[in-house]
């Protein structure tokens, strides 16, 4: 309470920098309770919320140039702290860093605003929090003691291991450090080897290694196991009697060949009037799940499951993933239902959401599917025959789906997405495009279809949900970008109000031209990041007034709580006191599965990216066509079309001196007038590898001093 009153004074217009006896007064306290007010006030400002300026007077930290927010430090040493309210980062010299650590929570003094090309600088006054108190590193040995040199290269300081703490490790493990020291200046931090990973470029040590580094759950707790195994497999007759019985109906699931968690199926069907009936079945989690029981718990603490190329990390025990959810052909499950009438224009005219049960009567395959709709037969198809209609009227749907989606402005972003395969030694030894078939594409519609049927929907039901949306783009960078965009020659007028179509339109126009990739990637930076919340304001990519995540229960926390909130909607069980408790759930699940999104997304990428570097590796001294599709002062990042990246740095451009030309995001040759420009097709030599770094190098190839020609 007394703290609430203390932020209500400063954060009031009139207010008057205070010291601690003429705030006491304001707040009219006695003499006896101004030690519990000194102490009030010095943890507000251990939590960065209050600074004291000249004459101790307590004042609010951003009146006066002070910002408290996590630090992102780059390899070379210098960070970023981000100060939100549309402001930009706040640069932070290696020098001005003390002893931040990457992640640490920091209190930061602008030391000079951002004027022209200048961007805003700062220094660190305080760290408030630490965020790595574990650190992933390799461990060296010396004589008298030993350092663990941390795998990411964000982290900047060794840490220091007296031999007394490194429980047997030895030089070249992979281990797990525990920080008992922070850093002080001029002094490493200090700290305890907990755990042996194993030997570097070892089996599964490099996923363990980011399954670690990223704190991600490995094995699910005796009490979540012991909850599950306790959950009857058997579904009682009184359960099924108060469902829609849908176990007749020709239902399919169209999934991965590998997929083991099936949480949606679907059925289309052209009715006589022209339009089309979708039903979208989605994996009822909540009928196991209960709100509150030890899985539950679990599930909302990983908030989604990970996958680490060929390890999955699941949100949910396998018991409940692979079996009792999933909906496997020819097993009674319990789902959750929404039917739509589509019109020939997309529109969806009618809808219906309820409980079921059904029965799969199909379990194909993108690949399968696609064989069918080219018009393939052979026996391997031979269980399709019944459902060929159906698979062609989905066809159908998803045109005119996609077509509407395009009316409205929906922006496409067709980035192709890579595919590592792994031998049994976990070593690369491919990486291609993952095939986006039109069967991907028909099931990506339905599911986008039933999100917004669902959120639009709840929405009008005026209940606690959760959204899933997707604000504008951030104004500079979107200004940033429509000028690189017509220096390219694509004259862009965006106008106050973005709207979603604008930036279609762009890309459209860009289509199949070799700016296509780059200005895709420009645009998609300057997008917000899509997050969970619980206020609707729409999902500005989708170009969609109402956006939620419905379909992945399995997978997914939101899903699987927004899927309890409707089943107590449809059931008249959400009466006042029920939606005032649900208020805090839906707020702490959208904090929570928007960060843990966060945190798997860059997982994933950088396992990925090791495993781009080891496959590269292997490549070295060959030659790869690709284009440039990054210019910067140091030099130029080439993609190739299997998406692995890799750079040309200006130094190793050996037959002219180049000048970074800004505005056009070009290098010039000073001598010859040569350029390299974004977009440009180029062929490269895998030069290096940088394995700890992730960092692959290229040189532009001359064509002759390679060992073998790849494309």
């Amino acid at each position: 309470m007394l703290i609430e009153k203390i932020m209500e004074i400063l954060s009031a217009h009139s207010y008057k920098p205070m010291n601690t006896d003429e705030l006491a007064n304001v707040l009219g306290l006695e003499k006896n309770e101004k030690k519990e007010l000194r102490k009030v006030i010095d943890g507000l400002m251990k939590d960065g919320l209050v600074i004291k300026i000249k004459k101790e007077k307590i004042v609010l930290p951003e009146e006066y140039g002070v910002y408290t927010g996590r630090i992102d430090v780059n390899k070379r040493g210098f960070g970023f702290v981000a100060r939100g309210e549309g402001k930009e980062d706040i640069f932070v010299p290696e020098n001005a860093m003390k002893t931040a650590m990457h992640g640490d929570k920091v209190q930061v003094k602008v030391m000079r605003e951002n004027a022209g090309s200048r961007r805003a600088e700062g220094e660190v006054l305080q760290i408030i929090e630490r965020k790595n108190n574990k650190i992933i590193g390799v461990y060296e040995e010396s004589k008298a003691f030993g350092f663990v040199v941390p795998e990411d290269t964000k982290m900047h300081h060794d840490v220091f291991i007296n031999k007394k703490n490194r429980n047997y490790a030895e030089n070249g493990d992979v281990v797990v450090v525990e920080i008992t020291k922070w850093p002080e200046k001029g002094r490493n931090p200090e700290g305890l080897i907990t755990e042996i990973l194993g030997k570097k470029g070892d089996k599964g040590v490099d996923i363990l290694t980011v399954v670690k580094k990223y704190n991600l759950p490995e094995e699910f707790s005796p009490e979540v196991i012991g909850y599950t195994d306790r959950i009857p497999e058997e579904v009682p007759e009184k359960e099924i009697e108060r469902r829609r019985d849908l176990r007749q109906e020709m239902i399919m699931t169209i999934d991965g060949a590998d997929a083991k968690d099936l949480d949606d199926a679907v059925s289309v069907f052209r009715l006589e009037n022209g339009n089309y009936k979708l039903s979208v079945h989605i994996a009822d989690v909540t009928h196991f799940v209960k709100e509150g029981s030890p899985i539950d718990k679990e599930a909302f603490k990983r908030a989604t499951s990970v996958y680490l190329l060929d390890l999955v990390i699941p949100m949910l025990p396998k018991k409940l993933s692979n079996n009792l959810c999933s909906l496997n052909p020819y097993e009674s499950k319990l789902t959750l239902s929404c039917d739509m009438i589509i019109d020939p224009q997309g529109k969806v005219v009618e809808h219906d959401i309820y409980e079921s049960i059904i029965e799969s009567k199909l379990r194909a395959t993108y690949a399968d599917v696609t064989r069918v709709l080219n018009g393939e037969m052979d026996e391997s198809l031979e269980k399709y025959k019944a459902f060929i209609p159906m698979i062609r009227d989905m066809e159908e749907l998803q045109h005119i789906l996609e077509k509407k989606r395009e009316r409205r402005g929906a922006i496409e972003f067709d980035f192709p997405e890579s595919k590592i395969t792994l031998d049994k030694l976990g070593k690369p030894v491919d990486v291609s495009l993952y095939p986006r078939e039109i069967s991907n594409k028909m099931i990506e519609e339905f599911m986008l279809a039933c999100n917004e049927t669902v959120a639009e929907h709840m929405f009008w039901a005026h209940v606690p949900f959760i959204y899933r949306i997707h604000e504008e783009p951030d104004e500079e960078k979107l200004k940033a970008f429509t000028e690189f965009s017509f220096n390219l020659g694509y004259p862009v007028k965006l106008y106050a109000g973005v709207q979603p179509k604008m930036l279609q339109e762009i890309l459209e126009k860009v289509k199949g031209e070799p700016a296509e990739p780059v200005l895709s990637k420009l645009l998609l930076r300057s997008m917000m990041q899509a997050r969970y919340a619980p206020e609707n304001i729409g999902h500005f990519g989708l170009a969609a007034t109402y956006y939620s995540h419905f379909t992945s229960p399995i997978r997914r926390y939101p899903d699987l709580q927004i899927h309890r909130i409707i089943k107590e909607f449809l059931n008249g069980e959400l009466d006042e006191k029920r939606a005032k408790k649900l208020i805090p759930i839906v707020a702490e699940a959208s904090k929570q599965a928007s960060e843990m999104e966060r945190v798997a997304v860059e997982a994933e990428r950088e396992l990925d990216a090791l495993k781009k570097a080891e496959f590269m590796k292997n490549h070295v001294g060959e030659t790869f066509e690709g284009i440039i599709s990054s210019v910067t002062n140091f030099g130029l990042f080439v993609e190739l079309p299997n998406t692995i990246e890799g750079l040309i740095h200006i130094t190793s451009l050996y037959d002219d001196y180049y000048v970074y030309d800004d505005r056009y995001m070009t290098l010039i040759g000073e001598r010859s007038g040569k350029k390299f420009s974004l977009g440009e097709k180029i062929e490269v030599l895998v030069s290096n590898v940088n394995l700890d770094s992730r960092e692959i190098f290229f040189e532009v190839s001359d064509g002759e001093d390679s060992e073998k020609k790849s494309s």
